[in-house]
């Protein structure tokens, strides 16, 4: 059963629909606000995080195609938290002429890491050597000729955090693998070295204009992002090469909207690790760091309003991920935040998620970069980074 429950009763074309209610959702319902846009989220549950502020909810699953025929009825467009979307049961609501944004043959190529490969592949855009698990090139004596071990293995869709990814690092490994999965589904990537892993976030408007943000580099955790800094410290030419890579995709698609894609920086240059289509973790830091966030930039495609340049106002930005710990390994989460409130300088977003369940996304710090050069911020990052994480660490120790 769907509920729909409308706060505002005056609701004109310019309200925004939502496909998913978690805290990217909840980023965009705080940014809408500040512009007073009228925001309607399709989520499951009342208690996720962008339900309590929004205008109103369209109470169903996110594959719920019923569900989002209900919520655009009453919005002028619709916009994604995430790429898990039901391409084939909403197609007939865009040939009806539902605002979707993306668009879904823009989203399409980009749901599942398979077609994405394909994509990449086809612009010329440089990424891993790949191949279908279920690829004859393979046995489970022999690997592709110049592959060694380890590789990395990942599912088409539904990966996330960890989440959908394996690292192999022998035959048994790739046996086990081989075994366990839907080999049609999965693909397997050469293992690429790489001193950084960085973020570009970037946004197409409906003219075609496109704006990035700093470029960012990430350090994961167990394959989870554990903090950012922006701008990253690379040379000029490696933001220039990021942006052309951004552009190429984002002209190919005619996508408009707000895209991110991860890349491995190292002696062989640069390399597209992976594309999501949405707003994305590594740039959280522009919410108090940009003149306009991500979430802003979304909200103004979608809403139609004018979408501004994106630019940092500060010198950089430290974002930190606060991620559920195992119980007895930490003070309780309202003495950890308590901490966390007194640091001087620091935005802290807490996601409202309830139960804290080990290496759950529940929230993150932000806090600005006040050195003049890239040398200076960093020695501030990392020490603002001991203090936040000898409050809240990773999984009970500090991996700072």
């Amino acid at each position: 059963m769907r509920d729909v429950l409308i706060s505002h009763t005056n609701l004109m074309n310019s309200v925004v629909g939502v496909v998913g209610g978690g805290q990217l959702a909840q980023m965009l319902v705080k940014a809408a606000r500040h512009r007073e846009v009228d925001i309607i989220v399709q989520t499951e549950s009342v208690d996720d995080p962008a339900a309590a502020e929004a205008t109103g909810l369209v109470l169903a699953k996110t594959q719920d195609a019923l569900g989002t025929s209900q919520l655009v009825r009453d919005c002028g467009s619709v916009t994604f938290e995430n790429e898990w979307v039901n391409i084939d049961a909403l197609t007939e609501l865009e040939n009806k002429g539902s605002c979707f944004i993306p668009s879904l043959s823009a989203l399409e190529p980009l749901i599942d890491k398979l077609s994405q490969r394909h994509l990449l592949d086809d612009l010329g855009i440089p990424g891993p050597q790949w191949i279908k698990l279920s690829s004859n090139q393979l046995a489970l004596s022999k690997l592709p000729k110049g592959w060694n071990f380890p590789l990395m293995a990942k599912s088409g869709r539904w990966g996330y955090d960890g989440k959908g990814t394996k690292v192999i690092k022998n035959f048994n490994d790739l046996s086990q693998l081989l075994e366990s999965v839907d080999q049609d589904s999965w693909l397997l990537e050469e293992w690429i070295s790489y001193e950084k892993e960085l973020a570009l976030v970037a946004s197409r408007d409906l003219n075609g204009r496109i704006r990035t943000l700093p470029l960012a580099e990430t350090n994961q955790f167990q394959q989870i992002c554990d903090w950012v800094i922006a701008p990253a410290e690379v040379s000029h030419s490696v933001e220039v090469m990021a942006y052309n890579v951004a552009a190429s995709l984002l002209t190919e698609l005619n996508y408009v909207g707000v895209i991110a894609i991860e890349f491995f920086y190292g002696p062989k240059g640069l390399f597209v690790n992976e594309v999501a289509p949405r707003t994305h973790n590594s740039a959280h830091f522009s919410i108090e760091a940009c003149n306009s966030s991500q979430f802003d930039q979304q909200l103004c495609i979608a809403a139609g309003l004018p979408v501004p340049d994106s630019e940092l106002i500060v010198p950089g930005a430290l974002m930190v991920n606060l991620l559920g710990l195992a119980e007895g390994l930490a003070l309780p989460i309202e003495d950890r935040l308590s901490q966390l409130e007194r640091i001087d300088g620091a935005y802290l977003h807490w996601y409202g998620k309830g139960q804290e369940v080990p290496g759950r996304k529940l929230g993150h710090i932000t806090l600005l970069l006040h050195g003049n050069h890239a040398k200076a911020r960093r020695e501030e990052a990392l020490k603002g980074l001991e203090i936040i994480r000898s409050i809240w660490p990773l999984n009970g120790t500090d991996f700072v």
